[in-house]
């Protein structure tokens, strides 16, 4: 186990060397996103009712999880360029654990998403973002981001291990990225035609951000948040077992 851990650790600190010297990666996640809050809050959102005279408070949990969408489409891209390299082979010939490889990956996700949330919620704040939500409800937002990062990123590992190309191995991410549209994030789901309104009620990231809005709130959460953690941890547990399928199939 303790060799795991020191491959796992070793290798997370070459997959960030990497993204310390390519800075762009980072920068191009977060763009997107903010542009998405720039738009809606100064074009948009004197149009959408929303319940909230500030409606950079209602959109941020939204917006929240595009960064993430967007950001471990490059998980997916960084796996992609390791198999095509051949740096895999070279791995399997070394005495390190095999399953560290693909942790490596995973956490350097984690790592570069929390940087890129962090970059987009100083952004919301400059427009006007106010919680006077308390420690705890902070680290319950946190813990729900990394739980979903963690659950994407796996879903990630997924493309960057079977695709034949580049764009296919981040391509995965666009319906992941547009799905916030169709839920809760932008306006809220009563609003919605009948079928639109049930599809979004009842996919993932509706809970999800319900939950994180009702935290920077300080508003009793309710079922919300414990449907967020069943998605998010259903999803890993989904995702993280044909991820290892494949990879031992990749590997044998």
């Amino acid at each position: 186990m303790s060799h795991f851990f020191g491959d796992t650790a070793t290798l997370t600190r070459r997959s960030l060397s990497h993204i310390a010297r390519s800075m762009d990666t980072i920068i191009t996640t977060t763009i997107m996103p903010i542009a998405f809050m720039l738009l809606f809050v100064y074009v948009f959102g004197g149009a959408i009712d929303s319940g909230s005279d500030n409606y950079v408070q209602y959109l941020l949990p939204g917006i929240l999880l595009i960064t993430i969408a967007s950001g471990i489409s490059y998980t997916a891209f960084r796996l992609f360029q390791d198999m095509q390299s051949g740096i895999f082979e070279r791995f399997q010939s070394m005495p390190i654990a095999r399953s560290s490889v693909l942790w490596a990956h995973v956490l350097t996700s984690m790592v570069a998403n929390l940087v890129s949330v962090v970059v987009v919620v100083l952004v919301a704040l400059l427009m006007g973002f106010r919680s006077g939500a308390g420690l705890l409800s902070w680290l319950a937002v946190t813990g729900i981001l990394l739980l979903f990062t963690l659950a994407l990123t796996w879903i990630a590992v997924l493309p960057g291990l079977t695709a034949k190309s580049i764009d296919g191995a981040s391509a995965f991410s666009y319906p992941l990225i547009f799905l916030p549209f169709i839920s809760s994030a932008f306006v809220p789901t009563a609003s919605m035609p009948g079928p639109v309104r049930a599809f979004a009620e009842n996919q993932p990231v509706t809970s999800i951000v319900n939950a994180v809005r009702h935290l920077f709130e300080q508003q009793p959460v309710g079922t919300d948040i414990w449907i967020a953690l069943g998605w998010c941890v259903g999803i890993l547990v989904v995702a993280y077992a044909f991820a290892m399928r494949v990879y031992r199939r990749k590997i044998s």
